[in-house]
């Protein structure tokens, strides 16, 4: 069912947006390789060291994009999350006219400036990865924010982070 948005689209809106829908899972050869690099990226948040958490957040993306045959991306991680009377921004992806495209993530929320929680950053990374993977692999563009779009973002996540051995 699409969301509340989808009946202001217009029809060739609708039409990507429904493909976006349809997609569910982004595989993700080698994805256990790629593993290290999250465990850098959890250690950097830790630590609080932006530069590690930067280094980190970089060489994942890129591997990603590198995987998945996609253009590499530049990615900033920022202090202090900006914040408007609504909400607080995470994160954000841009794709300039030249066809350069970026990712900016926080590493501190904007209330209290407290490092944010490792799996809000990944996910947020990854967010901004769906992001890039549907404007330069996928041909959606507009990238809306659909089911399948999250459930894209999802299939990334637990491919990187595995669920845990159940207790035994």
């Amino acid at each position: 069912m699409p969301f509340a948005y989808y009946v202001r689209l217009s029809a060739a809106q609708k039409a990507v947006y429904r493909r976006s829908d349809a997609i569910h899972a982004v595989p993700l050869p080698d994805h256990v390789a790629l593993r290290p690099v999250v465990d850098e990226l959890r250690d950097g948040l830790a630590r609080d060291d932006r530069r590690a958490v930067a280094a980190a957040a970089t060489r994942l993306a890129n591997g990603i994009a590198t995987t998945l045959r996609a253009p590499p991306i530049t990615v900033q991680v920022l202090e202090v999350r900006p914040k408007n009377p609504r909400e607080e921004l995470q994160g954000l992806y841009t794709l300039s006219d030249e066809g350069r495209a970026r990712i900016r993530v926080w590493m501190r929320t904007a209330e209290r400036g407290r490092v944010v929680a490792f799996r809000t950053f990944l996910r947020t990374l990854l967010h901004e990865m769906c992001h890039h993977l549907d404007f330069t692999k996928l041909g959606l563009d507009p990238s809306f924010h659909t089911e399948g779009f999250y459930q894209r973002e999802s299939s990334l996540f637990h491919q990187l982070v595995p669920d845990p051995p159940p207790a035994t």
